[in-house]
């Protein structure tokens, strides 16, 4: 690997912080510039942006000059409502440039060959060739809760019936209510239809985890078939984005099953609540975010892994700082990988370099 990449950070939220402040302290890895969205933190130090102490870097909106510095890679972390259709012309400019992208905010790139959008596809695999630049997206779920840590347990398998990933999470920090009340339902009444009803939005959600583990075991998914289940709460709830009322939605679960010669053979289940004792007849976790592996087969194996303190809690900025990490520690072996559109199967395990502290 090279001795040290340089790296640009494509935003300062929540995840693009953490980036900031983990390539700081990385000896093979340098901050060469940093991006920003609002005007307002155009010209602010990045390493104060990010919640530390300045590092004489100044952000901008400036695109062209970032690619300007010639750095080697792209930690792409910006969000939005409608992220890949902002994010896209970001990463066809990127890779044509020959600047490689890592990315959390593309999570239907976790397994480029199954993105929803072919079109989309094509050019961004034309633009890699043409820069000879590399692109990689990942995250925790998407990410690595629902292919790589499933896929390591599945190398103690003589056979597999059944592998099903699992997010439980407990989400009522979350502040942003169009997504939470409009897209999933919260604080809704069961007979209104969030944007995770509309049909085949489920299937196109999960497909990228169900194909790449897939592909990783040696099997085809010719169909996935996709569910919604709600439940209300029986109290008031105040959340992160407001107050959900008793007899409306406060728990979400949404499953996709990969069907393989004719059964479910891959299930993805992602299951919200704002309150813990909301569905107790759902899988539940006394963490606020656990991901769970169950493989049926021979032998039976089982798994939970949380985020967050000892005690459980603290998972929101446990998530972002995994999520984070998924892709800054993937830096350098993008740099070296060949040109073109990666998922985790085409890298090695991403280990991360000079973090004992």
């Amino acid at each position: 690997m090279n001795s040290k990449s340089r790296v640009v950070v494509w935003s300062t939220g929540g995840v693009g912080s953490i980036a900031i402040d983990a390539i700081r302290h990385r000896p093979d890895l340098e901050l060469v510039g940093v991006w920003v969205h609002s005007a307002d933190k155009v010209g602010r130090d990045a390493g104060e942006l990010a919640g530390g102490t300045a590092l004489g870097i100044a952000a901008t909106d400036d695109a062209e000059a970032l690619i300007g510095l010639r750095p080697d890679c792209v930690v792409y972390a910006a969000s939005g409502p409608e992220r890949d259709a902002g994010a896209v012309p970001d990463y066809l400019r990127l890779l044509g440039e020959g600047i490689n992208v890592v990315s959390t905010s593309s999570t239907s790139l976790v397994y480029p060959p199954s993105y929803f959008h072919p079109e989309w596809r094509k050019q961004l695999e034309s633009a890699a060739e043409a820069g000879g630049a590399s692109f990689y997206a990942s995250g925790v779920f998407p990410g690595f809760g629902s292919d790589q840590l499933a896929l390591l347990l599945a190398t103690q398998s003589k056979t597999i019936r059944t592998l099903t990933v699992r997010e439980i999470a407990l989400n009522d920090h979350y502040p942003v209510a169009d997504v939470m009340m409009d897209g999933m339902g919260f604080g809704r009444p069961l007979e209104f239809e969030p944007m995770l009803s509309t049909p085949g939005f489920i299937e196109m959600a999960w497909s990228a985890p169900i194909q790449l583990i897939a592909k990783a075991l040696g099997a085809q998914v010719l169909q996935i078939r996709g569910s919604l289940d709600r439940r209300v709460t029986d109290r008031d709830l105040e959340v992160a984005f407001g107050t959900i009322a008793a007899g409306t939605c406060g728990a979400v679960c949404t499953r996709a099953a990969g069907v393989v010669d004719g059964r479910e053979a891959i299930v993805v289940e992602h299951i919200i609540r704002m309150a813990r004792d909301v569905a107790p007849d759902w899988k539940t976790s006394d963490s606020d975010a656990t991901y769970q592996v169950d493989i049926d087969g021979d032998p039976d194996i089982h798994c939970s892994l949380t985020l967050g303190d000892a005690e459980g809690h603290g998972a929101g900025r446990g998530a972002m700082a995994a999520t984070a990490m998924r892709v800054v520690n993937a830096v350098p072996y993008v740099v070296d990988a060949a040109p073109g559109l990666l998922s985790s199967l085409d890298l090695p395990i991403t280990l991360p370099r000079n973090v004992l502290e």
